[in-house]
């Protein structure tokens, strides 16, 4: 039988359940909702919430919040982990995704509380330890966050 996430070869929505099965990371640098739409080895559509509540706007800034670029960077490449651990069967393998570069990060607007931020990531290259990919961050229809990052998928360090 087929799984009920996936029609027409775009798996979605996946919950948190399915997010954390992907990826290690757990609060407070889990950065990603939900998964709106993935296409396995093409492209996902995911969600970040961004509330008050986040640790960093205490300092980030006070009377001002606003969410770092460096987290916005890391949503986009947790959303990337996603991608790329669906698109190589990898779930449940205790494999993990680590950034190897950034490239051509651009901030066009700041990400305050209150937004869903729209997480698009897609593959530029894809082989079965490194990937390339591109993502873009919008609030709404408007451009926050843009860049390309490669990553490399490994085993876990031995403890």
């Amino acid at each position: 039988m087929s799984d009920p996430a996936v029609t027409g070869g775009s798996i979605g929505p996946l919950d948190i359940g399915r997010v954390m099965a992907a990826l290690p990371h757990r609060y407070p640098m889990l950065l990603v909702d939900r998964v709106e739409e993935l296409i396995p080895d093409q492209r996902i559509v995911a969600i970040k919430a961004v509330t008050i509540n986040e640790e960093f706007f205490q300092g980030h800034f006070p009377g001002r919040p606003i969410m770092p670029g460096v987290l916005q960077v890391e949503a986009l490449a947790q959303a990337a982990g996603v991608l790329a651990v669906e698109s190589l069967g990898l779930a449940g393998t205790g494999k993990l995704v680590y950034f190897m570069s950034i490239d051509g990060v651009k901030f066009r607007k700041p990400v305050e509380p209150g937004i869903l931020l729209r997480l698009e990531v897609e593959f530029v290259q894809k082989r079965s330890r490194v990937c390339k990919f591109a993502g873009k961050a919008y609030l709404g229809d408007e451009l926050a966050t843009e860049c390309e990052f490669t990553a490399m998928i490994a085993d876990p360090p031995s403890a």
